[in-house]
């Protein structure tokens, strides 16, 4: 008995031990905790959110930055499983990622609840009376505050959950509408100030029991605030979404469809994405508004099956009706973030863009552009509007912005004639602006789109050519060679870039081995060494020109051509295909007739002859991405190759070969007859750098 009883003594002692042991390690961390959470001096509280501050130096307080990852998680609830992914979660040389364009985008998003006041029965108790003062009066404050540092000096007023979620919307909100330079000083300002670390704390430790809504834009707010992606918040966040994603209603799914595509892929973004991909399979039927369609297709992005891009297409063209001008613009961004290119939903926005043209901002004209051409859109119609509306108003943009919006123009290969030759204008009149990347692009986009101004054409090239001169001491052999291509291209001999560009020394560096873009080089180089032989003002047209067949064989492209010939003129012998012509020039088909051209002369016949009197035709059969966009404008290199082939001896006929395709039989031998034989037999001896202009 005695033994039992001194037993039962010593196992109580025990637990007395062990219960102040505990006491004793949790009066330690309350200890460290309070030491952090209540610092003495602002100078001190800096140091503490070191941890999330771009500007300043690395993490140095590690008691802190233990509170904030391992603390909370354990007193509340199960521990949350992380996916590293191999990094720290909280690596001290993690940057915080710039604002995305896209952000402007989900203004329609902001939480309504953010700056609603929760509904409290009258007839409640004090308490709750109390609650419900305090809550209104947070709000009322809420909604007076004019910059993100006021809302964080409100969150010792919360006393709710969704207190801090409206305190971090509106910390947002206020910051997404201050410029870029105030965006880098207030960003530093909200991460130093002590309350969005205790926010950040709160967020950590009750994501679990946040509501949806919250969750979300909890998350959307940290992220586009710069909050670094491998924190252990953010991820905690994206992991409760990921196991509440089923209880997302439509709005929650934008909302976080918007913030996934804002963020860098890791396992559990992929993982929350994924989840999100199949949620949306299934409730896409229901969801009947474009501006949540819209953010589901950016973050479904290019790696979406294709079925389901399709059941997106059908689900906007359902509403195609309530299109409105901001989602017609945001519609053409979403369909570049899948890379899928619907023709209706293009159209119908391009009618709604056109219809308010005056209403874009200029960066969106460009982003317009860049969208067609990822897309591979060729609306003639559209791009014309937007060249007229950019002519019309060429007074209030500045030369750079007409420049970024030609250069845009080029990548469609679209030629707005008019603004481009205003342009000219101002550059020929003030050059000053034309650095080295300013005149690179303004050559590229005139030889690209063969035009040069009519009335200024020599003043033109000699303005640009003097600033290219200005800048040799400057100038890569790579940029000289560009340079010297596009001139070339529009028939002008910068010859002073030309004899520095055909020394020894700068051609082994142009071709060096290793060089990703040496084939490209060399084209570029044999092609200026053919304009300096052929467009210089010695070269004479030679009396007989060797030719060659590369082939027998008829590509399948030109054998309708080649049938219509046959029927046209009676005979393969009346004709040469597939010919092979010196400076590596080729035409698909060769023609020989006497000088009134009524009389194709046979082939053989003529294979010696030198007469001047023998007439050549070169037909070529060329693709509609030889000329500009909606016109039978030839673009630089099909211009610079009929005015070579001139500079030969030949009459140079271009066929648009998609359209001739199309033809009937009949046709098409019509259409061929009508073009060998003209009712005008002289045509003009030479082809200008604009001839179908």
């Amino acid at each position: 008995m005695l033994s039992w009883h001194f037993k039962a003594i010593h196992e109580t002692l025990v637990i007395m031990n062990n219960k102040i042991s505990y006491l004793l390690s949790s009066v330690r961390c309350i200890h460290r905790c309070s030491s952090v959470l209540a610092p003495k001096s602002s100078a001190t509280t800096r140091k503490h959110v070191l941890w999330i501050c771009r500007y300043r130096e690395p993490l140095e307080n590690v008691n802190f930055r233990r509170l904030v990852l391992n603390i909370f998680p354990p007193f509340h609830g199960p521990s949350l499983r992380f996916l590293s992914q191999k990094t720290d979660v909280f690596s001290t040389d993690a940057k915080i990622e710039p604002e995305k364009s896209t952000e402007a985008l989900i203004s329609e998003e902001t939480p309504q609840s953010s700056l609603e006041l929760e509904k409290v029965d009258d007839s409640g108790s004090p308490k709750e009376k109390h609650v419900a003062d305090r809550s209104e009066l947070f709000y009322s404050s809420l909604q007076k505050c004019t910059c993100p540092s006021d809302a964080l000096d409100l969150y010792e007023s919360a006393v709710s959950i969704k207190h801090l979620t409206n305190c971090l919307t509106t910390v947002w909100r206020l910051f997404k509408s201050l410029s870029e330079e105030q965006q880098r000083y207030e960003k530093q300002l909200i991460f130093e100030h002590p309350a969005f670390v205790k926010l950040c704390q709160r967020l950590l430790r009750d994501a679990r029991r946040m509501m949806r809504g919250d969750l979300v834009f909890s998350l959307h707010a940290l992220v586009n605030l710069g909050v670094p992606q491998n924190t252990l918040l953010v991820q905690t966040l994206v992991r409760v979404c990921q196991e509440k994603l089923n209880q997302f209603d439509n709005r929650c799914v934008s909302v976080l469809a918007t913030t996934l595509s804002g963020m860098d892929k890791d396992k559990n973004v992929s993982a929350l994405q994924a989840g999100l991909q199949l949620l949306v399979e299934q409730r896409i039927t229901s969801i009947g508004d474009i501006f949540i369609l819209h953010n589901l297709m950016k973050c479904m992005g290019r790696d979406a099956p294709v079925f389901l891009k399709k059941k997106l297409e059908m689900a906007v063209l359902k509403e195609i009706d309530h299109l409105t001008f901001p989602n017609a613009l945001r519609m053409f961004l979403a369909l570049v973030a899948m890379n899928y290119c619907s023709i209706p939903i293009l159209n119908a926005c391009s009618k709604k863009i056109q219809e308010r043209i005056h209403d874009i901002p200029f960066r969106q004209l460009i982003v317009i552009l860049d969208a067609c051409c990822s897309l591979q859109y060729r609306n003639v119609k559209l791009v014309s509007a937007l060249a007229d509306y950019v002519n019309s108003t060429a007074c209030i943009w500045d030369k750079r912005q007409i420049m970024l919006f030609l250069s845009a123009c080029e990548t469609l290969g679209f030629q707005p004639t008019e603004l481009m030759g205003i342009f000219a204008e101002k550059v020929t009149e003030d050059p000053e602006f034309l650095n080295l990347k300013n005149l690179m692009i303004v050559l590229r986009v005139y030889s690209r789109l063969n035009y040069v101004p009519r009335d200024q054409k020599h003043l033109f090239f000699e303005t640009l050519h003097s600033c290219l001169n200005k800048l040799m001491p400057q100038i890569s052999n790579t940029d000289l060679l560009k340079a010297a291509y596009s001139f070339c291209i529009l028939g002008y001999l910068p010859n002073h870039a030309l004899d520095t560009l055909m020394q020894k020394d700068s051609r082994n560096e142009l071709l060096l081995s290793d060089d990703l873009h040496k084939e490209q080089k060399e084209i570029m180089l044999r092609c200026v060494k053919v304009c300096m032989e052929l467009d210089s003002p010695s070269f004479t047209k030679p009396a007989f020109v060797l030719t060659q067949n590369s082939s027998s064989l008829v590509s399948l492209n030109l054998r309708k051509a080649r049938e219509a010939l046959i029927e046209l003129l009676g005979d393969e012998n009346m004709f040469q295909q597939n010919v092979q012509l010196p400076y590596k020039y080729h035409i698909d088909f060769e023609i020989k007739m006497d000088s009134d051209r009524k009389k194709v002369l046979p082939i053989p016949a003529t294979d010696d002859h030198t007469d001047s009197s023998v007439h050549r035709l070169a037909l070529l059969f060329v693709s509609p991405s030889a000329f500009c966009l909606g016109s039978t404008h030839p673009q630089g290199k099909l211009a610079m190759k009929k005015r070579h082939l001139n500079k030969l001896g030949y009459h140079v006929i271009v066929v648009l070969n998609k359209k001739f395709q199309e033809m009937t039989n009949k046709d098409a031998v019509e259409f061929l007859k009508g073009k060998i034989y003209p009712e005008n037999p002289f045509p003009p001896s030479e082809v200008t750098v604009q001839d179908n202009n």
